[in-house]
């Protein structure tokens, strides 16, 4: 059988796209808490629960510009800046690789990188810090890249270019309903993970299933399997 997937889904695919936040480190109840923070610092009446269900997997100028269209507050100058600067300490202390993503991927025989709303600094410092940028050196791309980030799929399409691979041959693995949106916008299959601990409030990834994933899993066991059997 081909390795590419077809429209089916049959075969392993050509090239595995990972997101980075909630997929392959457990970050995102760390950033959000910190976002949430900022947000209220700033005179946003918005809670962690709303931050978390509006916000997870879009990029800090998705975020922003959302702010201000809906609760019509412009961030002062270095808002954004001071939010990922704290976002990075609090990064330093608490932040852990998903249990099982360095063992599998390295495992992995396929073509592999990573698509993230995250900018570049961020990408680095979490897969350093968290030991899993060997894996990924040189195939990590960020939203700044191209002019829409998700759930525009702009960044997979981008990414799948870079890594000269048609989107149909492609499978995501994804975190968020914005990102999920975006890899099926771009003609590409994914799998929804719900192995982050921003999902605790919905392991079968309800929202992902609605949003185009073909199945949700919560462990890298799992994630494995269904990415060899194709």
């Amino acid at each position: 059988m081909d390795a590419r997937a077809d429209a089916a889904g049959r075969g392993r695919p050509a090239l595995v796209i990972f997101d980075c936040d909630g997929v392959l480190v457990d970050s995102e109840p760390i950033s959000l808490a910190c976002l949430t923070a900022g947000l209220n610092r700033i005179g946003v009446p918005i809670d962690l629960e709303t931050v978390r269900a509006r916000f997870a997997g879009t990029s800090m100028v998705s975020i922003m510009e959302h702010i201000a269209r809906d609760y019509r507050i412009d961030a002062p100058e270095g808002f954004v800046a001071e939010v990922k600067a704290e976002t990075l300490r609090a990064f330093d202390a608490e932040l852990r690789a998903m249990a099982g993503a360095a063992e599998t991927i390295a495992a992995l025989d396929l073509p592999i990188c990573v698509a993230s709303s995250s900018d570049p600094v961020r990408l680095r410092h979490s897969l350093g810090l968290t030991g899993l940028l060997p894996l990924f050196e040189g195939r990590v791309f960020s939203s700044v890249e191209v002019r829409r980030g998700k759930p525009f799929p702009d960044l997979f399409l981008h990414a799948a270019a870079r890594m000269e691979t048609a989107p149909d041959a492609c499978l995501v693995v994804e975190d968020s309903v914005p990102g999920v949106t975006a890899a099926r916008a771009a003609g590409m299959r994914v799998i929804g993970f719900t192995g982050g601990g921003h999902w605790g409030h919905d392991p079968a990834g309800a929202d992902l299933s609605a949003a185009g994933a073909e199945r949700v899993v919560s462990d890298y066991a799992a994630l494995a399997r269904l990415i060899l059997a194709g």
